[in-house]
């Protein structure tokens, strides 16, 4: 869901850029370090908008490999305090929404237990 949204607010923000970049069609000087260049509005609007995304990009990819990065140390550690120990880890509950998730997946699957409720109806 929260994809979803992401998606949707991107769309509105690319909607409202592409608006204000169509009204603002004039030319304007840019000075730049080594120069000037003049070319109309809408292309620096647009260009400006692109760079900024292709950075924000940048930076998510950055953030997702540093974590899967860090998720692969940890699980090498844990198993590495596993076999120096040998205590095996419990694995950790399902929350509510993980477990009401694989309820549905195992009912679209059919391989769903019966309920006690689904028991008792079928013995009368």
């Amino acid at each position: 869901m929260r994809i979803q949204w992401s998606l949707i607010l991107a769309l509105i923000f690319a909607l409202i850029t592409a608006v204000f970049a169509v009204i603002n069609v004039n030319p304007v000087q840019v000075n730049l370090l080594f120069g000037a260049v003049s070319l109309p509005l809408i292309l620096l609007i647009l260009g400006c908008t692109l760079l900024g995304g292709i950075i924000v990009g940048s930076f998510g990819i950055y953030r997702g490999y540093r974590l899967q990065r860090e998720v692969k140390g940890l699980q090498a550690k844990l198993v590495h305090i596993q076999e120096a120990t040998g205590y095996i880890f419990p694995e950790p509950e399902k929350t509510e929404k993980g477990k009401k998730a694989a309820g549905k997946n195992e009912k679209a699957a059919g391989k769903a237990e019966p309920s006690a409720e689904d028991l008792s109806s079928s013995e009368h």
